[in-house]
């Protein structure tokens, strides 16, 4: 009976897993990149769970969405800060899902690096795209359609 639980259990992670992957990506202050592969393998690695055909080629697109173009086999200690929250955002959008959540995705940024990363969200969010930010950057939250604040949890 225990075996059976654990399958069943390993088989729900597994499922969750495939669903977040599709519904949604994420962009982390830090990047979270792989650092001893390319940008384009990065991008590759979110669509691992969808088993997908033509992973390259999506991923190539992805990138080539961000602006990063020719960037593809720099691995991320060849590329600017900028350059890998583009990474962060490419991968968080491979798998087209319905919303990005970004936390504090300029807080390792300078300020022009920072400025052209929300231009790049809020000009995917034009064409549609559910993005979440979170930011203690002011600046930032005014920049978006809605600001919701929240304190120890809550929102106020």
């Amino acid at each position: 009976m225990i075996a059976n639980n654990h399958i069943t259990s390993q088989s729900n992670i597994n499922r969750l897993a495939k669903l977040r992957s599709q519904t949604i990506g994420f962009v982390f202050q830090a990047y979270n990149l792989i650092p001893r592969i390319s940008a384009l393998s990065n991008v590759e690695l979110a669509l691992v769970y969808g088993r997908q055909k033509n992973q390259k080629d999506k991923a190539f697109s992805a990138l080539k969405l961000v602006g990063l173009k020719g960037r593809e086999k720099h691995q991320p200690n060849q590329l600017s800060g900028g350059e890998r929250q583009r990474v962060a955002i490419a991968r968080a959008l491979v798998n087209k899902p319905d919303i990005i959540l970004a936390d504090e995705p300029t807080g390792n940024l300078d300020s022009k690096s920072s400025k052209e990363i929300i231009d790049l969200l809020i000009k995917l969010n034009k064409k549609g795209k559910t993005i979440i930010i979170v930011t203690h950057n002011q600046e930032i939250a005014k920049k978006t359609k809605r600001i919701i604040n929240m304190k120890d949890g809550r929102v106020i």
